[in-house]
Order: structure tokens, then sequence, then C-alpha cells
């Protein structure tokens, strides 16, 4: 399911990365963010974490400028897959957006510096993460 573009799109739009271990949230998530005037490629955190996808190759090919990463039970693991992953050198300057099926409890986890973006659930709002989006991608372009 990794999602691939035409790098000509590249050279005009900014590109976001959506990782998610569910294939109907990549897809919403894919099309809003899209619709906002995104490039978005997609991998699934399976993919990932079982080699059907290395991570450090599709950083480099697509060249991100935000990384929004699912962290889906069990929470606590998989924080710590995203912190593993945060920290790659291929990583570095890179702006996350950080979603769940549980924010709560995420944020508990990670510490009250983070704030997680509920996806699935009340109140369910695909905009927030959009503005996320937005606001992380133009931290990174003016670094």
């Amino acid at each position: 399911m990794s999602g691939c573009y035409d790098r000509s799109m590249s050279e005009r739009l900014p590109v976001i990365a959506v990782i998610n271990s569910t294939p109907d949230i990549v897809d919403m998530l894919r099309l809003a963010i899209e619709q906002a005037g995104f490039v978005v490629v997609t991998a699934l955190t399976f993919e990932l974490r079982d080699g059907h996808v290395n991570l450090e190759q599709f950083i480099k090919q697509h060249d991100p400028l935000v990384v929004v990463y699912d962290v889906a039970p069990p929470y606590e693991a998989n924080w710590h897959l995203f912190q593993h992953v945060a920290e790659m050198p291929v990583m570095k300057g890179r702006q996350f957006v950080i979603t769940s099926t549980n924010a709560r409890h995420v944020e508990g986890i990670a510490g009250p510096q983070q704030h997680v973006y509920e996806i699935v659930g009340k109140p369910y709002d695909l905009g927030e993460v959009v503005r996320a989006v937005k606001e992380a991608s133009r931290a990174r372009a003016t670094r």
C-alpha cells in the first residue's frame, strides 16, 4: 500500500508522509491532506515493522516535510517504536504530527509537551490533523 507519486509533483507541492496501521484511516488522511494542497505518500505500520518497506529509503526517496505517525495499541510499545523512528538520522529536522485512537492515553505516556490528535472517536475532526500538518510544514519550511 505504500503510496508513490510523480517526482515532478513534489517540485511544486510539499510532501507529507502518513504512517498508520489502518488502510481506511490512511486513505481518509491522504484525501484530507491532499485537499489541503500537499502530496501525500503512505506506508502501513506493519509494512515498516515487517521489512516490506525500508523506512530510511522511504524517507530519503520522498523527503517529506512532515510525518503523520499513528501510535496504535499497545500504546506503550508503539510509543517506544515511534521514539526510535523519530531518533533515526534520516528523520533529523522533520516535523511529526502524532495521531492515535486514544489520544489521552498516548499523551499520558508521551508527556505534557506532546499533543496527540484523535483520529477515531468523538470529537472526530480531520480538520485538526490538517491544521497540525499545515503548522508543522510551515515550521519545517522556515528552518
